[in-house]
């Protein structure tokens, strides 16, 4: 019995005081066909196809300049690993890693950081100019200075907390759902099946939409220091 609803989130399974449950996160490399690799089969073309679709989305997000050559396979592989452990975490008696700000963070705050980075570095008065928005009034210019240095503060926060918030949102929905099923009519279980499949078909599209979104909103922070 569950002394806490979020205690479905927690990493407890571990050995020699290791957590297990973070192995989930490489889990989807086990799963791919070997074969995938050697021979194409329709899996590898409609993967590709995606891939190719992100590429030049992003490419076109990020502008034709010199320097974003090669910057859209940081980002498409960024799109494949959070679909891949959102997708995973579908499946029964698999660790969701992405409903966890530990490894969310740990995604957004470096990328975060080496934009600033090198946007400070090499594009002072560009970032400059981002703190005041063309048009503005110079008696709010402080203000609007403050504004946009606390926006781009909290990015990376929103990024990570925006992905793990709508990953446990769903979860913890249908947890909720399931732990009552034993406690339930039968005449009530077959609309609880339905509803718990349509459940999972809008935590299965929350999973592709997320991801892209995490990938999209990392390519606009990162064509703004351009």
């Amino acid at each position: 019995m569950m002394s806490n609803l979020f205690s479905v989130f927690d990493p407890s399974t571990n050995m020699f005081n290791t957590s297990m449950n973070w192995l989930s996160t490489m889990l989807g490399l086990l799963i791919i066909p070997t074969m995938m690799w050697m021979i194409p089969s329709r899996n590898n073309a409609a993967w590709n196809k995606t891939m190719k679709k992100m590429h030049e989305e992003l490419k076109t997000l990020l502008g034709t300049k010199k320097i974003n050559n090669g910057s859209t396979l940081m980002f498409t592989s960024l799109f494949s690993m959070i679909l891949m452990n959102n997708t995973l975490g579908l499946f029964p008696y698999i660790f969701t890693s992405t409903s966890h700000l530990t490894l969310t963070l740990t995604m957004a705050l470096p990328l975060w950081t080496s934009f600033m980075m090198f946007g400070w570095i090499n594009n002072t008065k560009h970032m400059l100019t981002h703190l005041v928005p063309q048009g503005t009034p110079p008696i709010l210019m402080p203000f609007m200075v403050c504004i946009e240095t606390i926006s781009n503060i909290i990015r990376p926060g929103t990024l990570a907390i925006r992905l793990t918030a709508n990953m446990i949102a769903g979860h913890l929905l249908m947890t909720l759902l399931g732990e009552n099923g034993s406690s339930m009519a039968y005449s009530m279980i077959s609309i609880l099946i339905i509803t718990q499949i349509a459940l999972l078909t809008l935590e299965t599209a929350v999973a592709i939409i997320q991801s892209y979104v995490f990938a999209v909103l990392s390519t606009l922070y990162s064509s703004e220091i351009n």
